[in-house]
Order: structure tokens, then sequence, then C-alpha cells
């Protein structure tokens, strides 16, 4: 069987780093210039320092150069193949077919990938870009699952991506003019506005020929109702909502594969593909230990393999919702976010650590961290276990003051001595959290914001399980959706945790390394008997009632 490759993205030399410790088999990346991402922060001498590291290590870049050309562009390519003609990166992404017959003749050495801006949707389309040479093909989101398999029965010979994870355009694969025609910012060169996310207002034009703004009020809010109906899913009717933030029609989740990933992998898809390279380091670190996780556990066991405890995995960095898109042929109303456009994570990034000394690591904090707080030190290798230490004080790493918060930046570094870990072997500890590895914290959320959490998770069900009981899923979605709209009627600042803070409120059963609380008073003394049996930083309370089955058996 043909083992497929995870392929990361990178949007600077350090996220690079960090995907390749993380676990991909393969990174992407480009210059801002010519790679669609005018937000990349890759130099030329970063390029070549980023294929030399991840080379060291055994992996595989590719470069990107999939903007559809300008005539003013047409210059740049002579010298950008110059450049890269000696660096040896492993692949060139490339949409034009004028960009992809130049590169063919300047770097015949360079194998050539078909980009998704050139919308491969079918094994014609493909093969006629194995005949012109390309090497792979990146197929289009819009690729149905039963299309891809035949697609690889009809195209053996060449090798094919698509996309598993990230976020989803509501245009064809990103051939958008939105952004062009609304901020006059080219989508399909690298610097998409976004406009699909901004919220758009409900106005009405009376019959004078007046246009008018439709403010709702508490007053006129139950004499309205809006709702958009597309000719091919007659009834089933999607409402817009408009607040004072106004309305968000256009606005997708994001894809998510790991439910089906498993097809995939048995199907062996060459490249499976992370969108990002805008996204932050932990967004690099965290998708890429999941993945990397999943995947080895499918091929060394692909029986018993199970999907769950990697999604829930992949909710704790910032998303908008997740959909499995067009896997099954068709978007449902479930793969939209019609209630606002805020990427919302369970946990999200602390910081991470620049250097192992003797006695402490140090970290960088990337985000505000306050006396309690849970830390998660979350290794490289998807195998190794976690581990969690709750804090109490802040030490800095240069003064050596102390304090009870900090807040990030790029100059924060806070020495965290070993002594903290007084339930690790130290020696292990080290080995297992090197320079590079990324820390996370819980995020404290509003009611609005769990609410909307616990909608997305309910809309990725239905899609995962199918619509066995209509009329059951979509009433529990509606109260769902109700409870969501009262949350966000009710605007709230005050926000929780998912667990308790400092033990005031209760142990949150974690057991972290350095919570007195937990590990010296006797009311948890059978917490920490359960806890024992359990590897280290593994909540006990969700399997209690197994453990106690097992106990009886």
């Amino acid at each position: 069987m043909n083992r497929s490759e995870l392929l990361m993205p990178a949007g600077n030399l350090e996220k690079l780093k960090v995907a390749v410790l993380y676990g991909a088999d393969a990174i992407y990346m480009g210059t801002p210039d010519m790679s669609l991402r005018t937000k990349a922060e890759f130099t030329l001498e970063q390029v070549v320092e980023g294929i030399a590291f991840a080379h060291a290590h055994g992996k595989r870049v590719y470069l990107t150069l999939n903007l559809f050309s300008h005539n003013k562009d047409v210059p740049k390519l002579a010298e950008y193949a110059e450049t890269i003609r000696e660096i040896s990166p492993d692949g060139l992404i490339i949409a034009d077919p004028g960009v992809f017959q130049f590169m063919k003749e300047a770097v015949p050495h360079i194998p050539l990938h078909i980009s998704t801006q050139s919308n491969v949707c079918s094994w014609l389309t493909v093969k006629f870009w194995e005949q012109q040479g390309a090497e792979l093909c990146v197929l289009a989101r819009e690729v149905s699952f039963n299309e891809l398999v035949e697609i690889r029965e009809k195209c053996p010979d060449i090798k094919l991506e698509a996309f598993i994870h990230g976020a989803m355009c509501m245009t064809y694969s990103g051939r958008c003019l939105l952004s062009n025609f609304m901020s006059e910012r080219g989508a399909n060169q690298g610097n998409c506005a976004n406009s699909c996310r901004w919220h758009y207002k409900v106005h009405v034009r009376l019959k004078d020929g007046k246009v008018h703004e439709l403010p709702i009020t508490d007053e006129n809010k139950e004499l309205f109702e809006f709702l958009l109906e597309e000719d091919c899913r007659p009834g089933e009717l999607m409402p817009i909502e408009e607040d004072d933030r106004g309305s968000y029609i256009l606005n997708s989740k994001d894809m998510c594969m790991m439910p089906v990933l498993d097809d995939y992998l048995r199907l062996g898809v060459d490249s499976l593909k992370v969108e990002g390279r805008n996204k932050s380091l932990y967004y690099v670190a965290l998708v890429a230990r999941t993945y990397r996780a999943a995947i080895d556990a499918w091929y060394a066991d692909p029986e018993s393999w199970n999907p769950k405890p990697y999604l829930d995995e992949l909710r704790n960095v910032s998303n908008r919702g997740f959909t499995m898109a067009f896997h099954h042929g068709r978007l449902t109303n479930y793969a939209h976010n019609y209630e606002d456009t805020q990427s919302i994570g369970e946990w999200e990034f602390a910081g991470m650590i620049t250097e192992v000394r003797d006695d402490a690591f140090v970290m960088q904090v990337k985000n505000r961290i306050l006396a309690g707080d849970v830390l998660e030190f979350l290794p490289p290798d998807a195998d190794a276990e976690t581990s969690l230490l709750r804090i109490y004080e802040f030490e800095d790493a240069l003064t050596g003051n102390m304090t009870e918060k900090v807040s990030g930046g790029p100059q924060t570094q806070i020495r965290i001595p070993f002594s903290l870990f007084d339930q690790e072997d130290i020696v292990s500890l080290k080995a297992r959290i090197p320079v590079h590895t990324i820390v996370r914290k819980e995020t404290p959320l509003t009611q609005k914001q769990w609410d909307r959490i616990r909608l997305d998770k309910t809309g990725m069900k239905i899609e995962m399980e199918g619509r066995v009981d209509a009329d059951a899923v979509d009433r529990l979605y509606a109260r769902q959706r109700g409870s969501l709209i009262e949350s966000r009627a009710a605007d709230t600042k005050e926000t929780r945790f998912k667990t308790a803070r400092l033990g005031i409120e209760g142990c949150c059963g974690r057991g972290c390394n350095g919570c007195m609380i937990f590990w010296n008073d006797p009311e948890f003394e059978k917490a920490r008997t359960l806890l024992a049996r359990k590897k280290q930083g593994e909540m006990f309370e969700r399997d209690a009632r197994k453990m106690a089955l097992e106990d009886e058996s």
C-alpha cells in the first residue's frame, strides 16, 4: 500500500521547524511575491535554511508558485527560476499553465505539482496535466470522495493530493472576485480580504425607489423572518439573522476530514494537505501532532481505528466549527456558520520552549497567563505523553522577578524550574520537551462561545452520522441554535474556564504537577488512587464508571 504523506503549511521559518518536529512528512511554503500569500514571511535566505533543515530531518519541501500571472509578473519568473535552481526543493506548486511551461523548461530537474487553484475536479483534467509532465495534482476541495476513487482508478501513475483540514472558501477552490471588487485586493494573487466572512446588513427597497436600512428592534423583530432558499434544495430554508454585528450568509465552517480519514488512507491518496500558512505556531503544532498520531494509529491497526479522540483534540485549536464539506458530494446547511465568523477553541497558545537549561525550561510567553492556570506541554513526538503543570507564580527568565501574571510578547520569557514538576521523572521530561515545544492553556469563554462550540459539535455529529431522523435532528439543532441566539442577545462579557481555577471551586481532576491541593488534601485521596492508574494528565471523571466496571470484573 502507498503510504500517504502528511503535508503541513509554513508561513515562516519558525513554523516550518515546528511542522517538521511535530510530524509533517512534507511542508509547503513560499515567498510573498509569488505564492498566493502576501503575508508569508520567508526571505530567500530563510527558504534555503528551511529546505536544509527539513532535508536534514528527512522531510520534503514544496515551494508555492501558484499565482495567476499578469504581464508584470512574467519578468520575475526567470529570476525566480535562477534562485531556486540550486536550493533543490522537492517540488514546485503551480496553477498557471504559462508558468508551468516556463518552469518546465527553466528547471526541468524540479518536479512540478498542479495547485488547487487550477480547479482539478475530474480524471480527464488529471490525465491532461500528467501528459504535460506534472508529477502530482492537488485536487479541488469540491471533489467528492466517490469522484476521488474514480480519479485514482483511472489515473494510477500520477500522484494525487487532497485537502483534509483547514479553511473553506465559498467560491470554487479560491477562485474569487469578491475581494477584487470590494477592496481591490487580488484574491488570486495572494491578497484575499476574506470578503465572504464580512457581515452584511439587511436593507429594504420601498416602492418609491428609496433604499432604507431595516433595523431589527424589540418592537418589530417578531414581524420579520428572512430566509434563503436555493433552487436545488426546495423547502430547505436557511435563516439570515441580523443583529448589530450584521449577518454572515457566506461564512463556511472549516474543513475537517478526520471522521473519514481512514477512507483516504485506505485509498492510498499520496498527499494529505492541511491548509493554513497564515495560521499560528500552535495551529501548526497541534494539527500536525494530531494527524500524525491518527495516521500512524490507522496504519498500525486499521480495524480498530477510531477518529473520536483525534477529532476532540482538533477542537482545542481555534476553528469556525468543522464540516466534511464535499466529501459526500454536496453541502448541507450544517456546513455553514450563519451566527458569526469568530474562530473559537477550548485551548490557546500559552508559549513555546526556547531553551532547556540544566535546572529549568525557558518559555517565551505568547498569551496572558494568570496564577492558577494549567499549562500543558505538548511534546513533538505524537506518541509521547503530555505534561500538565498548574503554575501559581512566574519568574522572569532575565531578572528573576516574581509575578502572579504575565502577558504575551516577543521579549517576555519566564523560567519554569524542574522542581515544580514534582510528579515527573526529570530525565524523561527533558527528553520529551525539547526546544520548540508548544505549551498551551485553557481559554476562558463566554456563554455565547460555549453555546457556539456545542452547536458546532452537533452539526459535525449530524454530518458524521447522517440524518436518520430528520425531524429529531432539526429539533435538536434548533434548540441549541436557540440557546446560542439567547446567549448572544444577552451579550454577557463574563467568561468561564472548562475546569476550576486555583482549586477554590473544587478539584479539576487533572492532577497537575505542582497542584498542592490535589496532591496533599485528604479529600482527594480517592482521586489520586484513580489517577495513579492512568497516564499523567489524563482526566479520570469521564472514565470513573468504566474503571468501576473493570474493578467488578
